[in-house]
């Protein structure tokens, strides 16, 4: 035998009696024969009611009764079955699953290396213990493989090594679960690392990037990920999470809330992104940084834009809409009450628009209304909102302007429709009402301005008419 079985069978040897070391031994107090009363109670409720499926390749029948019976001795549930060779006990194998298999040992069945090689083909996880009538067989028995070994004079110790090979097939099991989650959580963190939609940084306390993986360096517009960290002017996070050193217990994760940041890319433009994650700490439990997921949210903004400007305005004319008109003008009465000072409120019908659609089509009588609209744009201030309501009707409200100054843009608005000399020739009608003068709401300040313009209809087709209510 060399000597690397000797090693192994002395360490074996050492396992089941222990390293042979004296120790001094006192008598217990009551308190500790009650611990270990407790103790030793508790260990076999631990291993009551533990079944466990044994095949015995053993020649002798008693023998294999009087292994089953010191196994139920200690509390365990014994389903056994016996066979007399290594040739049945691999046919076994193959078709029923089984925790330990103990075989006889030295026995014609095992001779030479043959018998351990057709035994692990058939079930290599099932732990082997060997049966033998003394130790001088241990460096033997170690080199067929086998996990641990009882004289066939100490049978009592079997439920020792059965108990002890099945915590440690248990324990292989955890360890091989623990593997697969391990490579599992590893595949999605590099999922997530080498995703092209999530930039992920570490940056330290100061927000300054120490790390970045390819979509944030793609984001951002650089060709590498060295050539983004050495940029002098790049790029800081700036969180804005309060304290540098947030006060986290140990153990604790601090959770960044989500936040909006605006960069700048390397060729000059803006980008939007959306910034999440967590905060790092060393091994002191000392605060270390961020580890932060960005994710480009810059065409969402955008869309998200278009979208609200298209719900208030006039897809035709570039002008807001009348749900917009109805919103600016409850803003309006509601500064002019904080603040009383007046604004008016013109109302405009493009005269005739029925007929340019009958005459000249209707391309040209939407070109018509966008005229106007350009009229009416060209008369506005940045505080003023043209609207168009519908049709052939338009608004335009001016803030802190009174009934006077109010009539004398209905008049330029008129000059400018009657010098355009784009055909078809255009005319307009225009009504006029003040708040708080002329109404008290929306609907009667809507409802003045609608009396004028209508009044102003009946009398002359350009005029302009301021109502009073």
């Amino acid at each position: 035998m060399d000597m690397g079985a000797y090693i192994l069978a002395a360490m074996l040897l050492w396992r089941r009696r222990g390293c042979g070391m004296a120790t001094s031994i006192s008598k217990p107090g009551a308190g500790e024969l009650q611990d270990r009363g407790r103790a030793q109670l508790g260990r076999r409720a631990t291993h009551r009611r533990r079944s466990v499926g044994v095949l015995f390749v053993h020649r002798d029948a008693d023998a294999v009764d009087m292994c089953v019976q010191e196994l139920e001795k200690a509390q365990f549930t014994v389903n056994a079955d016996s066979v007399l060779n290594l040739a049945q006990g691999a046919e076994r194998l193959h078709a029923q699953s089984y925790d330990v298999v103990v075989a006889e040992y030295p026995s014609p069945s095992w001779k030479g290396s043959r018998a351990l090689q057709l035994f692990h083909q058939t079930r290599q996880d099932i732990p082997l213990i060997f049966l033998t009538p003394g130790s001088e067989f241990i460096g033997e028995v170690t080199a067929h493989g086998a996990f641990d070994f009882v004289e066939r004079e100490r049978v009592a110790q079997l439920p020792m090594a059965v108990r002890r090979a099945l915590n440690e097939r248990e324990l292989r099991a955890e360890l091989e679960e623990a593997g697969k989650a391990l490579r599992h959580s590893q595949s999605l963190y590099r999922a997530l690392v080498d995703n092209p939609a999530y930039g992920i940084c570490r940056c330290d306390g100061e927000g300054k990037f120490l790390d970045v993986n390819q979509a944030l360096v793609t984001m951002l517009g650089y060709a590498t990920r060295e050539e983004l960290l050495a940029a002098k002017d790049a790029l800081e996070v700036t969180l804005e999470l309060g304290a540098a050193t947030p006060d986290v217990r140990p153990g604790q994760t601090m959770h960044i809330e989500t936040v909006e940041k605006e960069w700048k890319r390397k060729n000059g433009t803006t980008l939007k992104a959306r910034l999440n994650g967590r905060g790092v700490y060393n091994d002191q439990g000392e605060f270390a940084g961020y580890e932060i997921i960005v994710v480009d949210i810059t065409e969402q903004r955008a869309l998200e834009e278009q979208l609200r400007h298209q719900a208030a305005s006039d897809s035709l004319t570039g002008l807001v809409n009348h749900r917009r008109l109805f919103e600016v003008l409850h803003a309006e009465i509601g500064r002019s009450k904080r603040t009383d000072r007046e604004f008016s409120l013109l109302l405009l019908d493009l005269d005739g628009l029925k007929g340019i659609n009958d005459g000249f089509g209707h391309p040209s009588g939407d070109r018509a209304l966008c005229r106007l609209a350009r009229i009416l744009g060209d008369c506005c201030r940045s505080i003023d909102t043209a609207a168009r309501q519908g049709g052939d009707e338009f608004a335009l409200v001016l803030p802190e302007t009174g009934a006077a100054a109010a009539t004398l843009v209905a008049r330029r608005i008129c000059d400018l429709v009657a010098k355009d000399a784009e055909e078809p020739i255009l005319s307009v009608s225009i009504g006029v009402a003040s708040f708080p003068k002329d109404a008290t709401t929306v609907g009667t300040l809507l409802y003045a301005a609608d009396r004028a313009l209508y009044a102003m209809k009946e009398k002359q087709p350009r005029a302009v008419r301021t109502m009073r209510a």
